[in-house]
């Protein structure tokens, strides 16, 4: 059964490469379509400086996945804007951490910030250890339906691989009043972690059974759920982590939990964002990437 493509941008940068051989892996796994994305302002990169490192990537994925149609395009323009046109459609965006020229500053920037937020389907930013990394598929859960959808893509990923899935739910300690003479509330952490078992119990039981060959493990840990997910991510293979649509990620903003998670996670990142409520319907000539300057679409193939 084909699939919707794979979109990853490439600029040449290790880290860029690093993104491709996730994508042409990622691509093989769901015999679906892969397509190249070099994004390049005119002024700083010449089109033919453009088109040779598409055409590298475009070989070297080629080799990496046999069998799978890989396609490139190298493309004048905003380099998120770009990437966002190519994934309306697209069944995954992939980028790297880092990278030069049209993915400058991609992990710390506005290009980042902007894939990831405004993107409507799923978004891996590769990062961590410098191979694709193995371990099982992660995710953090906290009950949420953005937690919900990213625990689906989970299951499916893990499906994907014949390995095992690691759900982890962190939940709050409670912190005694403040500057107040009043005595703390009863208080039983077991009970409290008994509960929280209970609840993600109930909540992985119908995918539990709708995928069986999926060993699925939990840890069920108090405190940050940054923290706890980081440390995890050192075994992992990739850390789902859900999006509530607004810049928010497993419960908290992007700039704190989802920051420090793109920043610091030690394996790809994929962030899951919300069903949208109609289906997409790309505009009118989306189906190629590009600008029209002067009348004319500005692309350059390999």
């Amino acid at each position: 059964m084909r699939h919707l493509n794979l979109i990853v941008g490439v600029d040449g940068s290790e880290q860029s490469r690093a993104a491709l051989r996730w994508a042409a892996a990622e691509a093989r796994r769901q015999d679906a379509p892969l397509r190249i994305v070099t994004a390049f302002d005119a002024p700083e990169v010449s089109a033919r400086q453009a088109g040779e490192i598409t055409a590298a990537a475009v070989a070297e994925a080629r080799a990496m996945a046999p069998g799978v149609e890989v396609s490139g395009a190298a493309v004048v323009g905003d380099p998120a804007s770009v990437l966002l046109r190519a994934g309306r459609t697209a069944a995954m965006l992939v980028v790297g951490n880092r990278g030069h020229g049209g993915f400058a500053s991609l992990l710390l920037g506005s290009v980042s910030r902007r894939v990831v937020t405004r993107a409507t389907g799923p978004v891996v930013v590769v990062r961590g250890r410098r191979e694709t990394p193995s371990g099982p598929v992660t995710v953090g859960v906290d009950g949420s339906a953005a937690a919900n959808r990213a625990l689906a893509l989970a299951f499916d990923q893990a499906q994907r691989r014949d390995g095992e899935l690691l759900v982890v739910r962190s939940y709050p300690m409670p912190m005694p009043p403040y500057g107040m003479a009043v005595p703390p509330l009863p208080y039983d952490p077991d009970a409290v972690r008994r509960d929280v078992v209970r609840d993600l119990e109930a909540t992985l039981t119908p995918w539990r059974d709708r995928y069986p060959a999926v060993r699925v493990r939990t840890l069920v840990e108090p405190g940050s759920p940054v923290k706890n997910l980081i440390d995890v991510s050192r075994e992992a293979g990739l850390l789902v982590v859900g999006s509530r649509g607004l810049g928010a990620l497993v419960g908290s903003l992007l700039g704190s939990v989802g920051r420090q998670l793109l920043h610091h996670a030690d394996c790809p990142v994929m962030i899951v964002h919300p069903e949208p409520r109609t289906a997409l319907r790309p505009r009118r000539g989306s189906g190629r990437e590009g600008r029209l300057i002067a009348g004319r679409r500005q692309e350059v193939r390999p």
